[in-house]
């Protein structure tokens, strides 16, 4: 993060990256992981920079969307699953969606966030590692993020075991409590399922591997659906067994990634068997994990607290249905953005352990980019149909209005989230997770929450001034993440990709400065 960008940019762009630094780090002339082609052309002065920079975004775009498009199937059939499951719920009752919503959007979205942030560790170290062709290391990142989540998986059973007290000494009913503590003990193996799904899933990714996890997940779904009716209405299983089912989905989605990696010709340099080497440098490992997992739950949770102070305000009801409308949009719209997160984090990461500078420079300004036109696109079709879209989820007069009032603010935000989560997805292409997760903390809990509750309550704007004030938050946070990539030096992100990569290869020959 050194010298000004545009000056880094020009100098990753217009010259070719230094010998001496790939010699150095023993780098190979043919990367799998990175894009020579897109290296060369960048680093052809002899073409115009029309035509260089015309060829070398074709072939930046064609790239992305190959990675992006499965990416965003994939996250949509996950939130589909579960989406699907509290309907399900929601036809055995009103007490029993109120239970799968509030274990759903509670206890589950925490575990989720946590396991998610956590896989992301093997995001950075996978894609670095496939792009120096370190292959033999991906299996052990792998094993080790597998390990370290498992763990975590154990902690992580006690607020679940735990859930009833919980939601009662929260404030809710004993009822709902009661119900919700059910579906709860079904999700517990669903807690195994993802410390081995999310390394699997990153895995995959640093290898540009993306299209058998979409099948996979696609597959799921309708036996998800199929299984999720037969428990509901034909045995009768009730709460217990939709949550069952849908802890087995999650272990099906697993062994079916699993068995692909073990039998697919794709992943055999990749991965070759269960290794001891998987136990070593596990706390060193646990540090990239945990600073992932406080980057992502910091973002996660503080979308939930505009949920939660929304429900402390006048008109309560009124607030969460106009809130709860917006948040579906806007949680539809995003998955678009983190399929472009995930794509950008393999490119980049890919590209720095290529010892490709200018690819990886020229990536980010295209994944952005296209991000930002797309979210552009879907914020001006929210407020063309401002009036109407809440009558997609219900006929209440009152709400569209609200709905209508939010609309301008969810269109910004939309806009704001076309760049921040892909520039989150290049801070873990490049293991700035401890980084971000320090300008979460402060753009979101020391200004964002703060300044929306002030707004929201001591200046009664309400719903819109909570808002407001979390938007601050993240354009805050967006401008600090533009600023921090405008200055990287990408030369040195190129050394520091091969530096992180030794510290945590055992078998690779230390870097020498």
């Amino acid at each position: 993060m050194g010298s000004v960008f545009e000056d880094d940019v020009r100098q990753a762009l217009l010259q070719p990256a230094s010998a001496a630094l790939l010699s150095s780090h023993s780098l190979c002339s043919n990367h799998h992981g990175g894009n020579e082609e897109l290296e060369r052309i960048l680093s052809d002065t002899e073409m115009s920079a029309m035509e260089r920079y015309s060829r070398a975004t074709w072939i930046e775009i064609k790239l992305l969307f190959y990675l992006a498009a499965p990416a965003v199937f994939v996250y949509i059939i996950n939130y589909a699953m579960s989406t699907s499951t509290q309907i399900f719920s929601g036809h055995l009752g009103n007490l029993e969606l109120a239970a799968a919503s509030l274990g759903n959007n509670g206890i589950q979205v925490f575990a989720y966030g946590l396991m998610l942030g956590m896989g992301s560790a093997v995001e950075t170290l996978c894609g670095q590692a496939y792009g120096a062709e370190r292959f033999e290391m991906l299996g052990i990142y792998l094993q080790r993020s597998a390990i370290l989540l498992t763990i975590t998986g154990l902690f992580l059973t006690i607020p679940y075991v735990f859930c009833k007290p919980i939601l009662l000494f929260l404030g809710e009913s004993k009822d709902i409590a009661s119900a919700a503590e059910v579906f709860v003990y079904g999700l517990i193996p669903q807690i195994f399922a993802y410390s081995l799904n999310f390394p699997i899933q990153k895995f995959l990714q640093a290898q540009s591997i993306v299209f058998p996890s979409a099948y996979i997940s696609a597959g799921t779904l309708v036996i998800h659906m199929l299984l999720s009716w037969v428990a509901a209405y034909k045995m009768g299983l009730g709460l217990l067994g939709v949550s069952l089912v849908l802890s087995l989905s999650w272990w099906i989605i697993v062994v079916g990634q699993f068995v692909y990696i073990v039998k697919s010709d794709k992943c055999k340099k990749t991965w070759r068997g269960f290794n001891v080497q998987a136990f070593s440098g596990l706390y060193s490992f646990f540090k990239l994990s945990a600073a992932s997992a406080v980057m992502l739950c910091l973002e996660t949770w503080y979308f939930q607290i505009l949920v939660l102070l929304a429900g402390l305000l006048e008109n309560p009801e009124l607030a969460l249905d106009s809130l709860s409308i917006c948040m579906n949009i806007f949680g539809c719209v995003y998955m678009i953005a983190v399929g472009f997160n995930a794509a950008a984090s393999v490119r980049v990461s890919n590209e720095l352990g290529s010892g490709n500078p200018k690819s990886a420079a020229f990536s980010v300004l295209v994944v952005v980019a296209l991000s930002t036109i797309i979210s552009i696109i879907c914020a001006l079709l929210v407020i063309i149909f401002r009036d109407v879209i809440s009558y997609i989820f219900t006929d209440g007069e009152a709400v569209a209005a609200a709905v209508s009032d939010l609309c301008p603010l969810l269109a910004l935000t939309l806009v704001l989230n076309g760049v921040q989560p892909v520039l989150t997805g290049v801070a873990v292409g490049c293991g700035w997770q401890a980084f971000v997760a320090y300008v979460n903390i402060g753009c979101y809990y020391i200004v964002g929450v703060p300044l929306g509750s002030l707004l929201g309550f001591y200046f009664n704007f309400g719903a819109k001034g909570i808002w407001v004030g979390l938007m601050g938050g993240t354009f805050m946070q967006t401008v600090i993440l533009v600023w921090v990539t405008w200055r990287t030096d990408w030369n040195k992100e190129v050394d520091e990709a091969i530096k992180r990569l030794s510290k945590w290869d055992d078998t690779a020959k230390p870097v020498v400065e």
